[in-house]
């Protein structure tokens, strides 16, 4: 009988209570991510920053928590691991239920980077890292007890842990998000957590019982790592971490900050972990360097052409980074440790993450006064395929370096020769010869990928080709004078010029990512005229020219600082605000050198207020603005959270009795008219609605398409709008209003592409 029963005490736990125990680790650690993001998210403007730095942030968290599963494999007693283990889920559980922490104080505009790293850092910090330690330590406790006695590798429960992971992820936009508040989202990860420990205590107690049945030594010795091999590693893990927010940043810069897009680039990076770590891949390594080869060199070609339909650049943008990443993920497969050096070549993993993370998160706001941390590395990327036999290089693949070169350097030679040819003022009467130059030149690039293509087996040729290219479709996508250009947390401000005959001349242009928000003259006698969204003619123009003719005085606030076009509107005795979350909008729109609409057209002062506006808003006195302008856009980008229920119900209390609330709501990519509609009626306010596209365009003015909401308190208080046929009566019941708990930013995009398609159904 004690022989049988140390027999039975001896036998290794199942392997799918290890497989359970990380699938449900990595499904907590990647369902807080996006939730944790949209509780700070209105906090700091919706910019897709916030994303990418909290997703850094949560790398060096999942660096913590590698550290500490490495450094326990020095106790050498799996049962005194598992008990330490468990002890530090509860002493972490004490921060919880989830929320955001209020220790660090309000959200800091100066230095956003470090106050967001702080609240993270007290909300969910300690309960991520040790969450995040699970997945090795568990893979580490299978090699030394089930897989020792079947014979088999751990490295197939990393996939288990990523299908977790991508499942979770994919199920916060569709059913978490939709499904729960954010109250309820939170206590409900909290719940998840305390079931988890009850979990990992079972397999803790499962993997001791296994252990104390036998020998219960510290693992045999293993031969040592090379640091050749830890810097490939680190250096393999680095480039898709810094593609995977890289392309984010692409992809949300011209949609909008929101969890259901941020997810994606996030789920892809996940689905290659799967694919790579499965003992017989879906996609073959070299299936995989094929599309690779082929999608990064459309993908480099592209990428500068931001007008080009959004499908097809998500497509190809994704596609790129999605193989960019498997090939990467496939080679460190490649290169793996035996089962002994396991946590230590997961570490490497999780530092060459932060790496990649911090590159784009920290370094590269610094480094580069535009978004070029993408490109760079899609690049450098290159330089991770196979390099081939350099010693026998054949003579064609000279040939095709030399062609796809040579095409590529034509490309920016070319731009140069046409623009000073074509001139704004010949190219409207040269309509063919311009249509023309922009086909060769699109055959100089096309010519240029495919001989990328040829050459991929070598990768210095591939290299080489790829990165000619990237500058010259940069070259000839951006035909705008750019004259200056600043980054900050929350993007990128380019100032350009145009010449524009029907306005004298010269125009200055300020655009953020890659949306115009606002343009001024610089004749004299153009000056002090408001362009682009801000003519007179405009819905926001309608409404500041009829207020000034019935009112004597207008106290404005405008939520938004663009330019600033709209001060050319203020009047002797008005008085105008500001509110701007970007200390560097503030710093080069009141800069006369750059645009004189607030130091020079505005006749009284004009004030500002830096901080989301959400929160700054908030602290004006009720009944204060007779107009209050919602203009807050980070590239084509709306932060939905200015869009809410809540959000509108604020703004109409600070408007007086008679006060006009407009919402600008102008978007390539997203329907926000329909939301915007019934949020206000929601929200308690009455709404007009027009969308303004400009038939002609009149000497002396240059207008772009607007869409846009007015609202107010009462009926009354619309009523010289309603009487005129621009406008038109809200329809509250299109959409779901959102709200801070529930915000559907895909049904807005679908609804513009139906409204684009007219198959959609």
């Amino acid at each position: 009988m004690t022989t049988l029963a140390a027999t039975a005490s001896a036998r290794p736990a199942p392997p799918a209570l290890f497989a359970v125990t990380i699938f449900t680790s990595a499904a907590l650690v990647f369902l807080v991510q996006p939730m944790v993001a949209k509780l700070v998210l209105p906090l700091l403007g919706g910019s897709s920053s916030v994303w990418n730095t909290s997703m850094a942030f949560f790398q060096i968290a999942l660096l913590a928590g590698y550290a500490y599963a490495h450094l326990l494999q020095r106790v050498a007693s799996i049962q005194r691991q598992a008990i330490i283990h468990c002890a530090a889920l509860v002493v972490a559980a004490l921060v919880l239920p989830l929320r955001v922490s209020e220790l660090a104080g309000p959200p800091s505009s100066d230095n956003p980077n470090l106050w967001l790293l702080t609240v993270l850092t007290l909300s969910i910090g300690a309960p991520f890292a040790i969450l995040s330690a699970t997945a090795p330590l568990v893979q580490a406790w299978y090699a030394r007890t089930t897989g020792a006695v079947e014979g088999k590798e751990p490295y197939a429960l990393y996939a288990a842990s990523n299908l977790g992971s991508l499942i979770a992820l994919l199920a916060y936009p569709i059913a978490v998000e939709p499904a729960l508040t954010l109250v309820g989202q939170r206590f409900g990860w909290s719940a998840g957590y305390g079931l988890f420990v009850v979990l990992i205590a079972s397999l803790g107690f499962a993997v001791s019982r296994a252990r104390s049945a036998s020998t219960d030594q510290s693992p045999g010795a293993v031969g040592k790592t090379s640091w050749r091999d830890r810097l490939i590693w680190i250096a393999l893990a680095a480039i898709p971490s810094s593609l995977m927010l890289g392309v984010t940043t692409y992809i949300t810069t011209d949609v909008a900050s929101a969890p259901f897009l941020w997810v994606l680039p996030l789920a892809l990076y996940l689905i290659t972990f799967i694919v790579a770590f499965q003992a017989k891949p879906a996609i073959s390594p070299a299936l995989t360097l094929t599309l690779q080869g082929a999608a990064l060199a459309v993908c480099a070609a592209l990428l500068p052409f931001r007008s080009t339909f959004f499908g097809l650049q998500l497509f190809i943008h994704l596609a790129a980074f999605f193989l960019t990443a498997l090939m990467c993920h496939q080679r460190l497969v490649a290169r793996r440790p035996e089962p002994g050096r396991l946590t230590e070549f997961y570490l490497c993993l999780s530092i060459g993450g932060v790496v990649g993370g911090g590159f784009n998160a920290f370094l590269a706001p610094v480094m580069f006064p535009d978004v070029w941390e993408y490109p760079i590395i899609l690049v450098l990327a290159c330089l991770a395929r196979p390099w081939g036999n350099l010693n026998r290089i054949p003579i064609w693949n000279w040939s095709l370096l030399i062609l796809g070169v040579g095409a590529a350097v034509a490309t920016p030679i070319a731009v140069t020769f046409a623009s000073s040819q074509l001139t704004t003022e010949t190219i409207v009467g040269a309509f063919d010869q311009s249509e023309l130059f922009d086909m060769a030149m699109k055959g100089l690039l096309a010519l240029a990928v495919i001989s990328a293509f040829l050459v991929r087996r070598q990768a210095l040729f591939f290299f080489a080709i790829i990165a000619v290219l990237s500058y010259a479709a940069e070259t000839a996508a951006d035909r705008t004078d750019t004259r200056q250009s600043w980054r900050s947390f929350f993007g990128v401000l380019k100032l350009s010029q145009t010449q524009v005959p029907s306005l004298g001349g010269t125009v200055k242009m300020l655009a953020h990512g890659t949306t115009l928000h606002g343009a001024q003259a610089q004749r004299p006698e153009y000056r002090c005229r408001p362009l682009a969204y801000y003519t007179p003619r405009t819905p926001i123009g309608q409404v500041f020219t009829a207020m000034a003719a019935a009112r004597p005085n207008l106290r404005i606030g405008a939520v938004g600082l663009g330019t600033g076009s709209v001060a050319a509107y203020v009047r002797p005795g008005d008085r105008l605000t500001f509110f701007e979350i970007d200390p560097l909008v503030v710093k080069v729109a009141s800069d006369p050198a750059n645009f004189s609409y607030t130091s020079e057209c505005a006749k009284a002062p004009v004030d500002y207020v830096i901080g989301d506006a959400r929160l700054t808003v908030a602290k004006q006195p009720a009944g204060s603005f007779d107009i209050l302008l919602i203009d807050a856009f980070s590239s084509d980008a709306v932060p939905a959270h200015l869009l809410t229920v809540e959000a509108v119900r604020g703004y109409l209390t600070k408007l007086k009795p008679d006060g006009i609330l407009i919402l600008h709501l102008s978007n390539r990519n997203l329907d926000l008219l329909g939301p915007a509609q019934s949020v206000t009626r929601k929200a308690g306010g009455w709404a007009l609605v027009q969308e303004y596209r400009p038939d002609k365009d009149p000497m002396g003015t240059w207008e772009s398409p607007e869409d846009a909401v007015i609202a107010a308190n009462s009926r009354q208080a619309l009523a010289r709008f309603a009487a005129d046929n621009r406008w038109r009566p809200a329809n509250p019941f299109l959409v779901r209003p959102w709200t801070d708990d529930y915000t559907n930013l895909a049904g807005a995009m679908y609804a513009n592409l139906k409204a684009r398609w007219v198959w959609l159904p």
